[in-house]
């Protein structure tokens, strides 16, 4: 089943107009979101986020798109550029010295069940020397080539990582980011200017929310009175997640974007960080 979300639409912008829009995409296996980016305003012109109330499987999840394709025409245009994030827990990361691109399976292997038949690809993160490697909705992509012909597409941590790196590379502080989505969520550490860690962790509970954070924190001996805590994605600060967070992390902020054409009327500035990092 297909739940609409949110749908926003700036009547205002020639959204129509294939030569001056761009289309972001994220596909996770309980959700679909994706925005219309109009390129002479630099600003969104459609952003729309949809929930699929049961985690399917690879079958099921295909034709779930396919019926969202079959039920929104803007997606059916042949937009001249097009990005496609892919967000689940198929992902690891290898250290760029020691990185083959023949090894992609082994490196999975490690932490997740590889099949035979699986797809294996890996995005390099710039400004860093890290590779992720991961699987990726691959039933989807081909689906999604016949509709775009060509795209792009990364691992939404790509996105993520490679954008919180260029606008705090320089800072010297200690930072801890949590881009919850769903039931689900990605922390980012950064020490001393480079990326410390990134993993992706389900939960059920506010419990198991602030368990995992204290265990990375704990793990990696970030002071919970003094490093700072970014969060995006789907919390608010009337949340249970943001109240159980402020009872044992001091500096706890809302991310901020700096560029003002991600921003949408209607939505917090922090949420729907990948989708709107895009373009």
């Amino acid at each position: 089943m297909i739940k609409e979300i949110r749908k926003i639409t700036n009547n205002s912008l020639d959204y129509k107009n294939l030569e001056e829009n761009h289309l972001s995409i994220q596909l996770s296996l309980d959700g679909f979101s994706f925005c219309v980016y109009n390129k002479p305003s630099n600003s969104i012109a459609v952003f729309a986020k949809y929930e699929f109330s049961n985690t399917p499987t690879p079958f099921e999840h295909l034709n779930l798109v396919k019926q969202l394709y079959s039920q929104e025409a803007l997606l059916k245009l042949k937009y001249t550029s097009v990005n496609v994030t892919h967000l689940n827990n198929l992902i690891t990361q290898v250290p760029l010295p020691f990185f083959n691109k023949e090894d992609l399976k082994y490196y999975l292997q490690n932490t997740i069940k590889v099949l035979d038949n699986d797809y294996i690809t890996y995005d390099e993160i710039s400004n860093s020397e890290i590779v992720n490697v991961y699987i990726p909705f691959v039933n989807i992509n081909n689906f999604l080539l016949d509709i775009y012909g060509t795209f792009i597409f990364k691992h939404s941590s790509t996105v993520l990582i490679e954008t919180l790196l260029n606008q705090f590379k320089n800072q010297s502080e200690d930072y801890c980011f949590v881009n919850v989505s769903n039931l689900n969520f990605e922390l980012v550490v950064f020490k001393n200017k480079k990326l410390e860690l990134f993993n992706y962790f389900s939960f059920k509970t506010k419990e198991d929310f602030i368990y995992y954070i204290l265990f990375v924190a704990e793990q990696l001996n970030l002071d919970t009175e003094e490093f700072n805590l970014i969060l995006l994605g789907d919390i608010e600060r009337e949340s249970e997640l943001y109240t159980i967070l402020y009872q044992y992390i001091r500096n706890i902020k809302f991310y901020e974007p700096k560029k003002q054409q991600t921003l949408v009327n209607g939505i917090s500035a922090h949420a729907n960080f990948t989708v709107l990092n895009q373009f």
